[in-house]
């Protein structure tokens, strides 16, 4: 009898929780919510998290490489922004982890054991000067387009937290639409090295989004869809990047490699080919070009970081 009183009550909770999503209310970290709410943005939260702190190392690389010192100077600071809005969510997603007992430490542990995965795009070489160029117009901007929708997102911390990184974000993609546009004005050189790099990471941002939907929407985005975590589906906004990019792309007089991708005014969408979806699986998997390297790197860096952070536990120890 016990067990169906509690199973009864869970119930009665679970139903006034999706009436308040329902009625738009936002939901706080002290909010009671039910476990696959929280589970789901755990999830997400701490992928977007780990992924801006794993963004910031293509374009790291290319600080010491700047063709300028203005240039330098300015990827410095965007690197330095990415690495922020990375520490701004792991604040937001620890709020979450506390009630199971779980931390900040546990998070990049399931980083560097492979069980925590980052964006597919931060597992891409960046070879030259226009791939800083095109990972902050394009790849920002596809970024801006996932994180503006979910500024409107039912978990109010997290919504918060979006409304600053999205309004720094928009100052990458014009950092980066201000190396296209030089490059695009550029020698012939200048501009191959630009169309060269635009055709490296198409595939990429065609996986950015995820795998479309076949027909059916997968049970993660359903259940993000119900509690309103989440208001498009991949598919959604991909065709909302290609909208927006696709045009601008044509217009600087640049290419894609995709001779069948064009706009059906009809059906009001875009048509394009598929990239290869078994190899988006892969690069998340870890198995990406620069996988490795970069995880190695952020793991390296958050071993020999481990004093400070030993150093400030231990001050808040005292003070306590």
């Amino acid at each position: 009898m016990n067990t169906k009183v509690a199973e009864s009550n869970q119930d009665e909770k679970r139903a006034q929780f999706q009436a308040r999503i329902e009625r738009g209310e936002k939901i706080e970290a002290d909010d009671w919510m039910p476990d696959d709410y929280r589970n789901q943005l755990i999830k997400l939260i701490a992928m977007h998290a780990v992924s801006e702190i794993m963004g910031a190392l293509p374009e790291k690389e290319w600080v010491p490489k700047a063709p300028t010192l203005r240039r330098k100077l300015a990827i410095m600071a965007k690197v330095q922004d990415e690495v922020g809005h990375g520490q701004l969510l792991l604040r937001v997603v620890e709020d979450l982890l506390a009630p199971l007992g779980k931390t900040r430490e546990d998070l990049f542990e399931d980083l560097f054991t492979g069980r925590l995965k980052f964006h597919n795009v931060f597992h891409m070489k960046a070879p030259t000067w226009a791939d800083a160029g095109v990972i902050g117009w394009l790849v920002d901007g596809a970024a801006i387009i996932t994180q503006t929708m979910s500024l409107d997102s039912s978990y109010a911390p997290y919504a918060r937290a979006l409304y600053r990184i999205c309004a720094e974000e928009k100052f990458h993609a014009q950092h980066g639409e201000s190396i296209v546009l030089e490059l695009a004005e550029g020698t012939p050189a200048q501009r191959q090295l630009l169309q060269d790099a635009v055709n490296r990471w198409w595939p990429a941002l065609l996986m950015f989004f995820g795998p479309p939907d076949d027909g059916t929407i997968s049970s993660n985005q359903q259940l993000n869809m119900q509690y309103k975590i989440r208001t498009q589906t991949n598919e959604e906004l991909r065709q909302a990047f290609f909208d927006k990019y696709v045009p601008r792309i044509f217009h600087l007089g640049l290419t894609l490699p995709d001779k069948t991708i064009r706009y059906d005014e009809a059906e009001g969408k875009w048509h394009y080919q598929q990239p290869d979806w078994e190899e988006f699986k892969q690069i998340v998997r870890g198995n990406g070009p620069r996988s490795a390297q970069r995880l190695q790197l952020r793991k390296v860096s958050y071993e020999e970081a481990k004093w400070v952070r030993d150093a400030l536990l231990a001050k808040q120890c005292v003070a306590g």
